[in-house]
C-alpha cells in the first residue's frame, strides 16, 4: 500500500485525537494488536513520523502475505508527548488493553528507562530503539533491542577516529540524560584503550539554544578530534551551525543521530564532511538496500534508522508469532531469544540472552550532504 502525505497527515491527527488503530485496507474480524509508543508531539515530532512510516510499511507487507496466524495485524499508537513522564502515560494506556500482545517502545533511552518497570510489571515483549546498553542489563526479560547499543558504537567511534583519520585528541560533547552519557562513557572507554586521551567531556542540556560554551570549550581544549552523543537533531543543528561560524573545523564523528535524515535537513552545510556510525546504511546489506527501495516507493524520501528499527520490530515480532504457533507472551520471547541470521533493514539479528540483537556499525560519511557507506565493524565478544 502505498501511503501519501495527505493519508499520513490524516492518521496524525487522529492519533492526537485518540489512540489510532492502524490495519492493511480490507482487514475484517479478529485481529493481532500491537501497541506502539512514539512521538506525535514534542520537539520529536518529526522523528515519530519516520517510525510510524517504518512499522506501518512492516505491518502492511506482513498482512498482504496473509497476517500472522491467520489472522491481521493492527497497530495502536498513542503519542508519547517527547517526554518521560508522556512515555509512561502512552504505555499505561496500551498496558490497559488485554488483547494487545506485544509493542514497540522508544528510540530515546531516557525513555525506555522511565517505561521498563511497568514493562516488566505487565510481561509482555517490547521491541525498542533505545541504545543505552544499561537497559539490557537491568534483569528485565521482556525489553528487545532492534538498534547495536552504545557499547558498540564507543568502540566503532574510537577505532575510526584513531586508527583511520589518525587522531587522537578527543572532544566528547554529550546531552546528560542516559543515552549521552551511556555514549559518552563508553566512548571514553574505548578512545583510552586505543591510545588515545579524553581532552574535554562535555555534557548539555536537552532542548539548549545556544551551544556557544561548548563550541569555545573545544577550542579551547586543543581536542583534534570530536565525539558526539545527541539526543535530539535539532539540538545537533544548532551545535553544527554554531562549530562552524565559531571557526571549528577539526574532524566530527558522531553517534547515529549525526546521519539522521532530519539532522542532515536541518543542520545543512554545517554537517559535510562528518562521519557517523549508523545503524542503518542503505548500502550495508541486501536487508537494507531492499528497505530502501521498499520504503521510497512507498513515501518517495529516502528512510533512515528512526524508520528502519521499527520496520525490523513489526517483522521480527510477525516471525516470533509465527514460530511460537501462540500469543502466549514467554512463548514469543523464547521464539524472540532464538532468532538466528535474521536479515533485518538494520543488519543480521543475533538476539543474545540479553535481548540485544545486533553487535556492530556502519561508518557512514557525509558527502555535501549525501550519505556514502564506507564499512561495516562487527563485534563477537
Amino acid at each position: 500500500m502505498k501511503l501519501t502525505r495527505r493519508d499520513f497527515s490524516v492518521g496524525v491527527a487522529a492519533t492526537l485525537a485518540a489512540p489510532s488503530i492502524i490495519r492493511s485496507a480490507g482487514a475484517q474480524g479478529a485481529t493481532l494488536k500491537i501497541g506502539m509508543v512514539l512521538p506525535i508531539t514534542g520537539p520529536a515530532a518529526e522523528q515519530g513520523k519516520w517510525a510510524l512510516n517504518g512499522a506501518k510499511l512492516a505491518l502492511d507487507a506482513v498482512n498482504k502475505a496473509g497476517g500472522v496466524l491467520g489472522k491481521q495485524l493492527e497497530l495502536v499508537t498513542e503519542d508519547d508527548q517527547t517526554t518521560n513522564p508522556g512515555v509512561v502515560l502512552a504505555f499505561s494506556k496500551l498496558a490497559a488493553q488485554p488483547d494487545i500482545v506485544a509493542f514497540l517502545g522508544s528510540i530515546r533511552s531516557t525513555q525506555v528507562h522511565a517505561m521498563q518497570p511497568d514493562v516488566q510489571k505487565l510481561g509482555k515483549p517490547m521491541m525498542f530503539g533505545g541504545t543505552d546498553p544499561k537497559l539490557t542489563q537491568l534483569g528485565n526479560p521482556w525489553l528487545f533491542r532492534c538498534r547495536p547499543n552504545d557499547s558498540y558504537s564507543g568502540r566503532v567511534l574510537a577505532d575510526y577516529g584513531i586508527n583511520t583519520l589518525g587522531k587522537k585528541k578527543w572532544a566528547i560533547v554529550h546531552s546528560t540524560d542516559a543515552f549521552g552519557t551511556g555514549g559518552a562513557n563508553a566512548l571514553t572507554e574505548a578512545v583510552g584503550k586505543s591510545g588515545g586521551t579524553v581532552a574535554l567531556d562535555q555534557g548539555y542540556a536537552n532542548q539548549s539554544q545556544d551551544f556557544t560554551p561548548v563550541v569555545l570549550a573545544i577550542k579551547q581544549s586543543g581536542a583534534d578530534v570530536i565525539g558526539s552523543y545527541f539526543t535530539f537533531e535539532n539540538d545537533l543543528a544548532i551545535f553544527a551551525r554554531q562549530l562552524r561560524q565559531l571557526g571549528v573545523t577539526i574532524p566530527w564523528v558522531g553517534s547515529p543521530s549525526i546521519v539522521n535524515v532530519s539532522a542532515t535537513k536541518l543542520a545543512g552545510p554545517a554537517l559535510f564532511g562528518t562521519f557517523g556510525v549508523g545503524d542503518y546504511a542503505e548500502e550495508s546489506s541486501k536487508g537494507s538496500k531492499d528497505y530502501g527501495t521498499a520504503y521510497r516507493a512507498a513515501y518517495s524520501v529516502a528512510p533512515d534508522n528512526q524508520s528502519a528499527w521499527t520496520f525490523d520490530a513489526i517483522n521480527i515480532l510477525s516471525l516470533a508469532i509465527k514460530t511460537a504457533g501462540s500469543t502466549d507472551p514467554q512463548k514469543i520471547r523464547d521464539a524472540i531469544v532464538a532468532i538466528r541470521k535474521y536479515q533485518g533493514a538494520e543488519g543480521e539479528y543475533n538476539f543474545d540472552k540479553n535481548g540485544d540483537g545486533l553487535h556492530g556499525y556502519n561508518i557512514v560519511r557525509n558527502d555535501k550532504g549525501n550519505l556514502v557507506f564506507d564499512k561495516h565493524i562487527e563485534f563477537t565478544d
